[in-house]
């Protein structure tokens, strides 16, 4: 069937008078509760509307923040070896926990000894400053610190540096750190050690050690405690 050129028009306008006509022919009554009906429904449709918005919302934020508790460093699971090496008078370590992530050394258990006071911390430079990065990534340091800020050794877990083998990975980088107090000021080609062809690796390290340290002095320790 085809439809003259004002035909659409037409009949939007027939619809329009038959719609006033009904409503001159309704009792008042039915007429302004219709209108009522139609407004508590847009209103209901609005309310939905806001609600699931703020689902939205809040599942936005729930997952923000799955996805950063996601972007931690993936760690040694087991440096059950690493933390005795740290802390070899200990006879007791917590879990990783805290805020910063740390491990506490205690002499023996506190649970069976209420005396017991702790030796020191032991932390993840990748926990405390994530965003320091040698060549090819983080350099996955292990560092102890007694509670006068002294560093009690230090121990590089893992890293994927062009030249680790001869500037990080030996002992003799690590065997510099320990017994140095967070005061000092862990120079590279100071009191610490420069490595040719291997400076970014080595600053990165020396600059994580330092750094995290002093964020877990800073939330644990006592100034006055600190030594030198």
């Amino acid at each position: 069937m085809t439809r003259s050129p004002g035909g659409t028009d037409n009949l939007r306008l027939v619809t329009k008078l038959r719609l006033e006509t009904d409503e001159k022919n309704e009792a008042p009554g039915s007429v302004k509760l219709r209108y009522q009906l139609r407004g508590r429904s847009g209103g209901r449709a609005r309310e939905a509307t806001l609600k699931k918005l703020a689902a939205l919302a809040v599942l936005l934020c729930s997952g923000g923040i799955v996805v950063f508790g996601a972007t931690r460093t993936f760690t040694n699971p087991k440096p059950d070896g690493h933390l005795k090496k740290l802390f070899p008078k200990a006879g007791f370590f917590t879990p990783l926990t805290g805020e910063p992530l740390h491990f506490t050394a205690y002499a023996s258990d506190p649970h069976g000894n209420a005396a017991a006071t702790p030796l020191g911390l032991v932390f993840w430079t990748t926990d405390l400053v994530p965003y320091e990065h040698g060549y090819h990534g983080p350099i996955h340091v292990l560092v102890g610190m007694d509670m006068t800020g002294i560093i009690s050794g230090v121990v590089v877990d893992y890293h994927s540096e062009p030249y680790g083998y001869f500037s990080v990975e030996p002992d003799a980088f690590a065997e510099q750190f320990k017994g140095k107090s967070i005061r000092e000021p862990f120079k590279v080609g100071g009191d610490i050690d420069a490595v040719s062809r291997a400076s970014l690796s080595i600053n990165s390290a020396t600059r994580a050690i330092r750094d995290s340290a002093r964020v877990m002095a800073r939330q644990f320790l006592s100034p006055d405690a600190v030594k030198r």
